[in-house]
């Protein structure tokens, strides 16, 4: 299975081979090395710990992940590989339903004074849920900070002078997010 772990840079966007306008994420990987092996035997499951190893002057920070399977990741990607990218999703703090949910929120006049972008009812007289607020009911609240997975995307380049990823699209996260890339 092919897995590295890298760091969002910016978005960017660059021209294919048909001069179309493609939009792009440049992520920046460092040193990667497997630092354990966990067995069924030892740990009740396989996987492989993967070490990333950055050295900016003189802090050193590392991050593990750990990838399951019996089979030892390979940090080689070319151009062309289809990845799947997890990361944390961009907090965006407490949004309302039309924000949150897209709620469309009531209409602008027939009485409506200050009430435009509110849920509306939520709970019910005898309804389903018998005079309560059901479960899962969605209403405003906090929004974005979970992680998310964006699959199906294209490796457009790949820079091994300057440990660098180019992928086609956008993946989760603001610039400096940790982001987990698995090769397909």
């Amino acid at each position: 299975m092919k897995f590295i772990i890298g760091q969002k840079l910016k978005m960017t966007q660059i021209f294919n081979d048909a001069g179309r306008v493609v939009p792009a994420t440049l992520i920046a990987t460092g040193a990667l090395s497997v630092s354990q092996k966990k067995t069924v035997s030892r740990d009740g499951y396989e996987a492989s710990q993967v070490t990333l190893t950055e050295t900016k002057g003189k802090k050193v920070k590392t991050v593990k992940r750990e990838v399951r399977g019996a089979e030892e990741p390979n940090f080689e990607f070319v151009a062309g590989d289809t990845v799947s990218v997890s990361g944390i999703s961009k907090g965006k703090g407490f949004q309302g339903v039309v924000k949150r949910h897209g709620f469309h929120g009531g209409p602008r006049t027939h009485g409506q004074k200050h009430s435009e972008r509110e849920p509306g009812a939520i709970g019910g007289g005898g309804g389903r849920a018998g005079g309560r607020v059901a479960k899962g009911i969605r209403m405003a609240g906090r929004m974005g900070g979970e992680r998310v997975t964006v699959q199906k995307l294209k490796i457009v380049a790949v820079d091994s002078e300057n440990n660098q990823l180019l992928v086609s699209g956008a993946v989760p996260g603001r610039r400096g997010t940790l982001l987990e890339i698995y090769g397909q």
